[in-house]
């Protein structure tokens, strides 16, 4: 047996002075190839630098500003058309001839819109709330940036500064669109390290500063990331 095993050692010497290679000596702490782990643990590491609270708080305002200003003119539109209407359906005409009349009012007509009913308590703040939802969960996720946070130059991405899925994008958007209050105490409470809302954490998306467009497109980030906070 050893001396089959040294023939095979002394065949593959041979083969290799033929060949002008030498093998190089094994050493236990080079990585066995390209694949595996190896890569990654010597790559650079990437830090990220996280939006300030004031910052998304801002653009959040901004945004607040816009898809309220969008909302009050559609329904500015819808309730002049209602206006419209109802005031057909009041006018009574007396005379002769049709010139005078007056108004007499029947049901709830427009008034009813504006003094407690169609835009006031749980129905509108689910409409407004799914306006904001839809708002945001469209710009963040096309564009990484709402409005607000394309002023302020903050992005929303995943944890290793890429685009997010769109269930992350849709969580977080859920979050400050109908639970922002609750969304905000238990992100300072329990993801504070990197500034989440308890929605962000549940979607693993951050918000970052913008600082280099090319860093934040690059789909081959290694694992080993530290998180700065401006």
């Amino acid at each position: 047996m050893n001396g089959d095993f040294s023939k095979l050692n002394y065949d593959i010497l041979v083969i290799c002075l033929m060949s002008d290679q030498v093998p190089p000596p094994y050493s236990p702490e080079q990585p066995s190839g390209s694949g595996g782990d190896g890569g990654a643990d010597t790559a650079a590491p990437k830090e990220i630098l996280l939006a300030r609270w004031v910052d998304r708080f801002i653009a959040w305002i901004i945004d607040f500003v816009i898809v309220n200003v969008a909302v009050w003119i559609v329904v500015g539109l819808v309730l002049a058309g209602q206006s419209f209407l109802d005031m057909e359906q009041m006018m009574v005409f007396e005379g002769n001839n049709g010139n005078d009349f007056f108004f007499e009012r029947e049901g709830q007509g427009a008034g009813w819109w504006w003094s407690g009913g169609f835009l006031s308590g749980t129905l509108s703040f689910l409409i407004t709330s799914l306006v904001f939802f839809g708002y945001w969960t469209y710009f963040e996720y096309t564009r990484g940036q709402s409005i607000g946070k394309m002023v302020m130059r903050i992005k929303t991405t995943d944890l290793y500064g890429n685009r997010p899925s769109l269930k992350s994008v849709m969580l977080g958007s859920f979050g400050k669109s109908f639970l922002l209050v609750i969304d905000i105490i238990l992100g300072w409470i329990f993801t504070d390290d990197k500034r989440q809302r308890i929605f962000n954490r549940a979607g693993n998306t951050i918000v970052i500063k913008i600082v280099d467009e090319k860093k934040l497109k690059d789909k081959k980030s290694p694992p080993n990331i530290t998180y700065g906070k401006d």
